[in-house]
């Protein structure tokens, strides 16, 4: 059972305004999903509710905490500490007691860059994060649409959209986003489904 009074003060605790309009409005966005594609909607509830848990902390604290975890697994983590607030989020949550789920972690865990055999409520997180109401860029609407007819097909174009991103602003490009890319696409082949074209290129 959600214990959402104490989810809740937690956040409030956590999380300006707002991270917390975000966050209800990745909550419609996973609850509709899961409901559309079968995940557990509770559990989609509940990964939506704490999946910015360590979103708030400096990057020096998530820096820390990553080291204390053991979850920086890839150097541009180490130069843009914000891509910790995953793995470093599903921990605290862990640690604190408010989901003891291992979907529900997997899915705070992997929200940010994805991750190669992700299952349905990851899937579902990780969209929900990009493409709820408040998300307004270029090709959002693309997405949200692609999201109701095929969900690894939006994850596809999501991912290509996220790596786009990186690589215009000439960061470092996290390199579990590339391998989730490029697992989606070899279990897309495998299954026989057709070599999807990018649905929203010309949109970024």
């Amino acid at each position: 059972m959600i214990d959402l009074a104490r989810i809740e003060e937690a956040l409030r605790c956590r999380l300006d305004d707002e991270r917390l309009r975000h966050t209800r409005g990745v909550v419609d966005a996973a609850v509709a999903m899961a409901r559309r594609w079968g995940a557990d909607p509770e559990k989609a509830r509940l990964a939506a509710l704490l999946h910015d848990y360590a979103k708030g902390l400096p990057p020096e604290r998530l820096l820390e905490l990553g080291r204390r975890f053991g979850v920086i697994a890839d150097p541009a983590e180490e130069a843009f500490p914000d891509l910790l607030h995953a793995p470093v989020g599903a921990e605290l949550v862990r640690e604190e007691g408010l989901a003891r789920d291992p979907e529900v972690l997997a899915a705070i865990r992997w929200h940010t860059t994805g991750t190669p055999g992700m299952g349905l409520l990851e899937k579902v997180i990780w969209l929900a994060d990009m493409i709820e109401p408040g998300r307004d860029f270029p090709g959002v609407e693309i997405l949200r649409r692609l999201a109701e007819r095929d969900l690894d097909e939006a994850l596809l174009a999501g991912l290509d959209h996220t790596i786009a991103y990186v690589l215009r602003t000439g960061r470092l490009l996290h390199l579990g986003s590339v391998r989730t890319r490029n697992w989606l696409l070899a279990e897309r082949r495998r299954a026989g489904k057709p070599w999807p074209v990018p649905a929203v290129s010309s949109a970024w």
